[in-house]
């Protein structure tokens, strides 16, 4: 094997190598992923106005409230996709799992759920407000 074959192969793996911002998961964990994503429908469609921030900002919120999740993209173009893939997974540090038509598996652990003091979860909503009509009908 010459020199020139050894570099072309490195320089093959260094491409197929997830690019920083991506997170890379292994060929079991992606065979899991699958699986489990069979079921799920998709939370975000990504429309004729292409990847906005607006819907970065609506992925980023369902891969913290769930982790796994399913994106329908409109378009015909496959090209155009797999960029939105590659872009979704790069700016929200998430693993692509799966491009298979027009839908889009993506994954990002969920974030830890702080306990503080008290025992009680941080992060979650506070309980409803009280309104005048509940204490007028004592």
């Amino acid at each position: 094997m010459t020199l020139d074959r050894i570099a072309q192969l490195i320089a093959e793996d260094a491409a197929e190598a997830p690019v920083t911002g991506e997170l890379a998961i292994s060929t079991t964990e992606r065979r899991a992923l699958k699986a489990e994503a069979h079921s799920l429908n998709p939370v975000v469609t990504i429309a004729d106005n292409g990847l906005s921030e607006t819907v970065l900002k609506e992925i980023n919120h369902s891969l913290n409230a769930h982790g796994l999740i399913k994106i329908r993209v409109v378009s015909d173009d496959r090209e155009q996709r797999e960029g939105y893939l590659n872009e979704i997974c790069h700016a929200l540090n998430a693993a692509a799992v799966q491009h298979i038509g027009k839908l889009l598996v993506i994954w990002r652990p969920k974030p830890e759920v702080h306990i503080d003091k008290s025992g009680k979860a941080t992060g979650r909503r506070k309980a409803p407000r009280q309104l005048k009509r509940n204490f007028q009908n004592r």
